[in-house]
């Protein structure tokens, strides 16, 4: 095992090592995270609604546990399927306006196990470049064969498409709000495209659920797609602040992923306490609109603010920021700094972005205010000026 010291030095001589930091919550200060001794504004989570902390979900959470116990025990082929799960996916079904729902443990779970269900060899998925990485792996392990077109680039997949008419299935996959960058994908597009060569739509709303639609359904039922994605996928890591993931879809596709998704078919079943905390946060995204409003209006002003001191920064609405900064080396001085004056907020650097692409990755939450978010753009400029992102 000796390569592993050296393969080591050279990410840590790349500026590219990774180490895991203990943070924690401020459970009365939403938004903030503590390490050390240090209390920090949050601009790291994915935490965009600001419900990890709400109370109705840790209460319902508490009262499941006391009455279904720490686990599941086993998988849901197994040890059956308690009502808590029954109710969850009836519920999400209705929320997605879909036939059926299935729970996941996770969002990588979730993409890994419905891509290899639904696709193998002798079949091709069409993937944005910007897709996550769990669509990459979930890719792989189908044996399809992979297809990637330029972010958000319709003639260049319509090109592939033309080329892979004649496979026996054709899947278009696409994150509906890219995690690094922020931007949307083209949906209304590809949902054309789906139609007129007969393909497969599965759409990621893992950073778009909660925070579009007039239910926070995501941005493929704002724009009006719910018949056009036959693969609706989305997390509950994020805007509902807790953990897990769901597919919606018809009756017949949630049938296939029950006999053919091997992570779910393999997995232990998410606790049955976590699945009560789940259903508490979807009442609450459907239900508490002020967060969506304010998330979003936070997102412009933030996004602006940060346009007009200089910074390059990612076009988009959603309360994904990012600010590029080009180098790795730069990228965390930059983060180490932002540290300094009080924000978390992490350095993003390849492979998970293009080389040359290294950046600060701001990512907002209904919990922030605006005068916190105010204060923060100040600070970023101030630290733009001192690496030398910005002139003075």
């Amino acid at each position: 095992m000796d390569w592993l010291e050296k393969e080591l030095e050279v990410l840590e001589l790349a500026s590219l090592e990774r180490q895991l930091r203990v943070s924690a919550p401020v459970l009365d200060r939403p938004g903030y995270t503590v390490r050390g001794e240090r209390v920090l504004l949050n601009l790291s989570s994915n935490d965009y609604l600001g419900l990890a902390q709400h109370p109705a979900i840790i209460e319902a959470m508490r009262n499941a546990l006391l009455i279904e116990g720490a686990g599941a025990g086993a998988s849901r082929h197994v040890t059956g399927n308690r009502p808590p799960y029954m109710h969850l996916e009836k519920a999400l079904a209705e929320w997605q306006n879909c036939d059926a729902a299935l729970v996941f443990a996770n969002g990588y779970m979730a993409n890994a196990g419905v891509i290899s269900a639904l696709v193998s060899r002798g079949d091709v998925v069409f993937s944005d470049q910007f897709n996550h990485a769990s669509i990459v792996d979930g890719i792989a392990m189908s044996r399809a064969e992979h297809a990637r077109y330029r972010h958000n680039d319709m003639e260049h997949l319509r090109t592939l498409l033309n080329k892979h008419r004649d496979k026996r299935r054709k899947l278009i996959v696409t994150d509906a709000v890219f995690s690094m960058d922020g931007d949307q994908a083209h949906l209304l597009e590809l949902a054309a495209l789906k139609k007129g060569y007969g393909a497969i739509l599965m759409v990621d709303e893992a950073h778009s659920g909660g925070i579009y639609g007039m239910r926070g359904q995501g941005l493929g039922l704002e724009l009006g797609l719910e018949n056009d994605v036959d693969v609706h996928m989305g997390t509950f890591s994020k805007s509902f602040g807790v953990y897990g993931a769901y597919v919606c879809g018809s009756s017949m596709l949630i049938r296939w992923l029950v006999n053919k998704a091997r992570p779910l078919m393999y997995s232990t079943a998410l606790p049955p306490s976590l699945i009560a905390g789940i259903s508490k946060a979807l009442d609450l995204v459907q239900t508490e609109h002020w967060r969506r409003e304010r998330l979003l209006t936070a997102s412009g002003i933030f996004r602006s603010s940060l346009c007009k001191a200089g910074f390059k920064v990612g076009e988009g609405d959603s309360p994904i920021v990012p600010l590029i900064v080009g180098d790795n080396v730069t990228a965390l001085r930059f983060s180490s700094a932002l540290e300094m004056e009080g924000i978390a907020a992490v350095a993003i650097r390849p492979p998970t972005v293009s080389d040359g692409t290294a950046r600060i990755r701001f990512s907002l939450s209904a919990a922030h205010t605006f005068e916190e978010l105010t204060d923060a753009v100040g600070r970023i400029r101030s630290i733009g000026i001192q690496q030398g992102v910005l002139d003075s």
